[in-house]
């Protein structure tokens, strides 16, 4: 089946970049269609936090509160769905539906989010957002004061420990296996009073993701009240693939500050392209990628109906 109507911009991907772009582009009275899969990263989260007016409120209150909110917006419509494909057709955009609906637009927006892979370590995932921890700025206050640990290994585990014992009472280094770190950050540590731990790790013991303990193979067990770790993530599609734009080394959408892609009428904005994830700069960076979309719509436009050329402008 094939939708047929004529989009300023599609916006791929409904959570807090997505959405502040369409509240952008809606108040510019640009027709826009945001089409989201429901699956936000941050799904599990039980508070968000740093965001102005609305510290410590669920992800899912948010999304709500911002989509009504866009929602009044009349030129703002929305689907539930997943996009497959994209591909430019002309001077235009059309992207494809998993469920074989197609809409085409004069930009597109990738807003996507990332995926994040979780290790093959039981309890890890269940605790993904709760007591284990990716960002001390957006949980670091409420488990201050506390015994916490880091999760992770070499230079990822030493820049975790040096950022993080500033939040806890006490702190741990568990490299989960032999310690990677140099003798210089073994010693700057040890400075900080902040243990490393080799003994592998064979489950995160916890009661509905809050951890309980940190059970070893050797039958010991630890009990920091969280742990701060990173994953691997990747993009949620290959739909920024699939329209040729560059991806970083780091697995992340190469765009401007104003969300252009390498490829012309197509932006990016969110999760997908930076690794600062929090709720804040996924709203900057797509209210800055609709003021710009924009922008360009403005240009095209005036380019069409005068003389003058975007240089000109």
């Amino acid at each position: 089946m094939s939708v047929k109507q004529p989009y300023d911009t599609i916006i791929i991907g409904g959570s807090y970049a997505g959405l502040s772009a369409a509240l952008t582009l809606g108040r510019s009275l640009r027709r826009v269609l945001v089409i989201d899969a429901g699956q936000p990263a941050n799904r599990q989260t039980p508070h968000a936090h740093g965001f102005l007016t609305r510290d410590g409120a669920t992800p899912a209150e948010l999304s709500a509160i911002a989509r009504q909110q866009v929602s009044q917006y009349p030129t703002v419509q929305f689907w539930s769905d997943k996009v497959v494909f994209a591909a430019s057709v002309g001077n235009e955009f059309s992207v494809t539906t998993g469920n074989g609906v197609q809409f085409q637009a004069r930009k597109l927006l990738l807003a996507t989010g990332v995926f994040d892979i979780m290790p093959d370590l039981p309890g890890f995932a269940e605790c993904w957002g709760r007591s284990v921890l990716h960002c001390p700025y957006c949980h670091g206050y409420e488990v201050h004061g506390e015994p916490m640990g880091v999760l992770a290994n070499g230079e990822v585990g030493y820049e975790m420990a040096a950022l993080i014992q500033h939040w806890a009472s006490h702190l741990t280094l568990f490299t989960n296996g032999p310690s990677t770190l140099t003798a210089t950050q073994e010693a700057i540590l040890g400075q900080l009073n902040i243990p490393i731990v080799e003994t592998p790790i064979t489950a995160i013991e916890h009661q509905t993701g809050m951890l309980t303990s940190l059970l070893f193979g050797d039958g010991g067990r630890a009990h920091p009240k969280a742990v701060f770790s990173r994953v691997p993530f990747r993009l949620h599609t290959d739909i920024a693939i699939q329209l040729g734009c560059d991806v970083a080394e780091n697995g992340l959408i190469t765009a401007t500050e104003f969300g252009e892609t390498t490829v012309p009428g197509v932006f990016a904005a969110g999760d997908a392209t930076t690794l600062f994830r929090q709720v804040a700069f996924a709203v900057s960076n797509g209210s800055k990628a609709g003021a710009w979309i924009n922008r360009e719509l403005i240009s095209a436009e005036l380019q069409q109906r005068t003389d003058f050329t975007p240089a000109q402008m």
